[in-house]
């Protein structure tokens, strides 16, 4: 019988052809675990504010290889050693740096699973994969948890400038329209080098990586902390907070069968099964909308509402501000909303509430060298202008409040 040829190419709307590496790569990217990434929005509920914003984290993924794939071109024509097995498992960390995400991304983290990050869910799935892979991951699974001793392998995976952002951020920008994102990529990869094992950007890419961290900070304010994307996932959350707690009270609602085990789900989230591994991997974007449009009709009120207002794109007023918002004023839209809608104060706190959001393009604890043309080595924030590395490094922090727009 005629062997399958694994060694295929897709056609990116970003990088254009995007060949697979190795057979085992392919493999993982036939896997059901990763396929599932099809179904799990990139940008959440963003697509609310960001009409194209419909990309998937299969797309950001594969992205992610292929700029990991240059990287490693880049710093082996620069003469740095790295070897093949070193080159396979950069290439399957990076690959499935995401694979934990549940539903909608950033969206439902912690409220599917509480207490579980996107990141500890990744290196479960891969270690499940790495037992089916008769442990070929092995090594990818060392760099993927920073154990590895060269340093620079891990920088690449997640630092101040990794693979990951260096995809989010040029891909995020093309879906959204939002071109302040759209970062010289190719530029920054061609400046990498590596010193003492850890990661270096030659003076030369200084100001690409001003450009690169001033994109990171402006799309955090225009699109992944948009308030109309921020009061929309945080009704979402809210419906299923609601939806937890008619289940607990004995009353029924619809949902599928995957998600019905995580609204019910009382075990320890630090210690997972296999049958609940598995039940995670059959839960995706899907599940959710279903049962959004199923809840519409439910008899509770509280939660046929929110899943309206999510369904039907009916979304909050949000106020922003530099300052807190004003107990009073808080207090006073949650009991208007109260008394017109006839709940409870516990209810209508469903649909009035106020946060705090904070962006930081830059941590300088995390610092990230320049190799001058002299040979030195510096810190970004000595070799770059001041003002600018000062403003990147210093977190912004916004306040917000939440309510029906028919309570003006």
């Amino acid at each position: 019988m005629k062997s399958t040829h694994k060694l295929k190419i897709f056609n990116d709307p970003i990088y254009g052809f995007i060949a697979i590496p190795s057979v085992l790569i392919f493999d993982l990217i036939a896997h059901p675990y990763f396929q599932r990434l099809r179904r799990i929005s990139q940008m959440g509920l963003s697509y609310l504010v960001f009409p194209g914003a419909h990309h998937s984290r299969f797309h950001h993924a594969i992205g992610s290889m292929h700029l990991m794939t240059k990287a490693i071109e880049t710093l082996k024509f620069k003469g740095v050693e790295i070897s093949e097995e070193e080159e396979t498992a950069l290439l399957l960390a990076i690959l499935l740096h995401d694979i934990g995400h549940g539903p909608f991304s950033h969206a439902l983290e912690n409220s599917i699973i509480e207490n579980r990050s996107h990141e500890s869910m990744s290196l479960v799935i891969m270690e499940a994969l790495n037992a089916s892979f008769d442990g070929r991951l092995e090594l990818a699974i060392k760099m993927f948890k920073g154990q590895y001793h060269r340093q620079f392998c891990k920088e690449l995976l997640s630092g101040q400038f990794d693979m990951d952002r260096a995809d989010y951020l040029k891909r995020d920008s093309f879906f959204t329209g939002v071109s302040e994102g759209n970062i010289n990529s190719d530029r920054l990869i061609m400046m990498l080098n590596v010193i003492d094992d850890q990661l270096v950007i030659e003076e030369n890419g200084i100001f690409p990586l001003e450009k690169f961290l001033t994109a990171r900070r402006l799309m955090y304010w225009q699109v992944y902390l948009h308030k109309t994307s921020l009061a929309a996932e945080q009704l979402l959350t809210f419906a299923l907070k609601r939806a937890k707690l008619l289940l607990a009270s004995g009353i029924p609602i619809e949902a599928s069968q995957p998600l019905m085990y995580f609204l019910n789900y009382q075990g320890d989230t630090q210690d997972y099964g296999r049958e609940t591994l598995e039940q995670f991997l059959l839960l995706d974007d899907y599940d959710i909308m279903s049962a959004l449009k199923a809840w519409q009709t439910c008899d509770d009120r509280v939660l046929s509402r929110l899943s309206s207002m999510i369904v039907q794109r009916k979304l909050p007023k949000v106020i922003l501000s530099s300052t807190s918002i004003s107990e009073d004023v808080f207090l006073n839209h949650l009991e208007t909303c109260q008394r017109n809608y006839q709940l409870t104060i516990e209810e209508a706190a469903y649909f009035v509430f106020k946060g705090i959001i904070s962006n930081q393009a830059y941590n300088s604890e995390d610092n990230l060298n320049i190799l001058m043309k002299n040979g030195q080595i510096t810190s970004f924030q000595k070799a770059s202008d001041q003002f600018s590395s000062r403003v990147m490094s210093e977190p912004t922090v916004r306040h917000f409040m939440c309510y029906p727009k028919d309570l003006d």
